[in-house]
């Protein structure tokens, strides 16, 4: 069975101004045995190759609750947790992969919307807020609060770049990186996707020192080179068998999660009733 694989190496790029050389991670990324993309950095602009064009092939079905307003997965050590939206019905859960069933579940506070969501180590999940900005820190064992942190603007997506490092996104074409130790912001970029933003970055995953993100109202989701901004990858995702024709008006593909152990992931969407284990192919 192929699994993705992606491999990150670093190349000095020697700026055309003076000489002068540079370390910058320059991504050569295999996935699934094929789609090789480079990045060129000169005098501070960054241009990029077409994105390697890549699908979805499904492995397994499992079943999802059909009314979870999907803002978020993550998988600890094998166990799934889910955020789910709405002002009223926001919560974080544990969710049993193989039934679909709540194992534990705790609701948020009637005034906040729900969004993001990634485990920060420590047996900690951080959990975003749409326009509270509010970030909550639970523990993963009983779903308790054991921190809040603020932020200025939107919350949409979150992951965990490495260990001192959060990826945030805010619905724009800019990714917004934070510490994992307080929230304060490190820095931000915005990401390109063949020298054009690429807007709507919605939920994400980091994996192996990159970022994937589901393109809010798509059924894109995009890899993305975080040194450079560079979009590397596009997978389209609109073979997923759900019957779209049942759904509910916004019910859009939203929930990613990779398992690194086996290198697939667990796709599903706002209202899906299914949720889906693929892996990421190249062609």
């Amino acid at each position: 069975m192929r699994h993705l694989a992606i491999s990150v190496v670093v190349a000095l790029v020697v700026a055309a101004c003076g000489g002068v050389e540079q370390s910058r991670p320059d991504p050569a990324v295999a996935v699934s045995g094929g789609v090789n993309v480079a990045t060129d950095v000169t005098m501070g602009v960054t241009t990029g190759w077409p994105a390697g064009e890549m699908h979805v092939e499904v492995l397994a079905e499992y079943p999802h609750d059909p009314t979870a307003f999907t803002q978020g997965l993550e998988l600890v050590n094998g166990r799934l947790f889910e955020s789910t939206g709405h002002y009223g019905t926001s919560t974080i859960r544990e969710v049993d992969l193989a039934t679909g069933g709540v194992v534990a579940s705790t609701g948020l506070d009637d005034t906040v919307f729900g969004e993001g969501l990634t485990a920060i180590g420590g047996g900690r999940l951080l959990q975003l807020t749409w326009k509270a900005g509010s970030a909550t820190v639970w523990n993963v064992d009983g779903l308790e609060r054991v921190d809040a942190w603020s932020y200025e603007g939107e919350g949409w997506g979150v992951c965990l770049l490495d260990p001192e490092t959060l990826v945030v996104s805010d619905g724009s074409a800019t990714l917004t990186f934070r510490s994992a130790s307080d929230f304060h912001e490190l820095g931000s970029m915005v990401v390109a996707r063949e020298e054009l933003p690429q807007e709507l970055l919605n939920e994400l995953e980091c994996v192996n020192g990159t970022v994937w993100a589901n393109v809010w109202k798509t059924d894109t989701i995009v890899g993305i080179d975080p040194v450079t901004g560079i979009v590397f990858a596009v997978v389209d995702a609109s073979s997923l068998p759900v019957e779209r024709s049942s759904l509910a008006p916004g019910s859009v593909l939203n929930g990613i999660a990779h398992d690194p152990a086996t290198g697939r992931f667990l796709l599903t969407g706002k209202y899906w009733p299914t949720l889906y284990e693929v892996e990421f192919v190249s062609g």
